[in-house]
């Protein structure tokens, strides 16, 4: 656990995941997948989620150049929060692996509000380089999401349900993979009816 996530007065946290595709959908069928793990880390005022991502190279793709652009396209890393100060709402936290973000709240897909530049510059993210090893692509990306963006003091006693999620729509081979089930036949994470307990 990073020191920058260590909490002062006990409050710990921290969960190891493994994103899975979904093997009935078309798209994960016949290539080879990416491997990823997350490992979420909550203390009093943040929410750290650090993804270890190991895809092959027809699965990579780098080419957002910026916040709020469409993140999704590239090798993207993805952390969907139920809002635990309105449960009636979720965010979506879309991370490529140069570090670039898209951020939005709403209650379901087509009712959004995109984060402003100043609510983007609260979610942290630190990135390791992609580095090509044989015919894969190695990255990891950590992201880290502060309380007071929900309005709360410190997520101590809050339940936090989501999903996470590995994408990149517009790579050479496109994949949809998630750390809980997505029970639907085609790839959608604007899914909340399938968020589980991530803390």
């Amino acid at each position: 656990m990073s020191d920058a996530c260590t909490p002062q007065n006990g409050f710990n946290y921290i969960k190891a995941m493994l994103l899975k595709p979904n093997m009935n959908w078309a798209a994960n069928q016949g290539i080879a997948l990416p491997t990823v793990m997350a490992t979420i880390t909550a203390s009093n005022e943040f929410l750290q989620v650090d993804f270890s991502v190991e895809e092959p190279i027809d699965c990579f793709r780098a080419e957002v150049m910026e916040d709020g652009g469409h993140s999704w396209e590239d090798s993207c890393i993805e952390i969907f929060l139920q809002n635990p100060a309105n449960p009636a709402e979720y965010y979506n936290f879309e991370t490529t692996s140069r570090g670039y973000l898209l951020a939005a709240r709403g209650t379901d897909r087509n009712n959004r509000t995109d984060l402003d530049s100043a609510q983007l510059a609260q979610v942290q993210r630190s990135k390791q380089l992609a580095s090509v090893i044989g015919d894969f692509v190695c990255w990891g990306m950590s992201v880290r999401i502060p309380a007071s963006l929900f309005g709360l003091t410190s997520f101590e006693g809050v339940q936090l349900r989501g999903n996470l999620y590995k994408c990149a729509d517009k790579a050479k081979t496109p994949h949809y993979l998630s750390a809980f089930p997505i029970e639907t036949e085609k790839p959608d994470f604007h899914r909340p009816e399938f968020f589980d307990i991530l803390v």
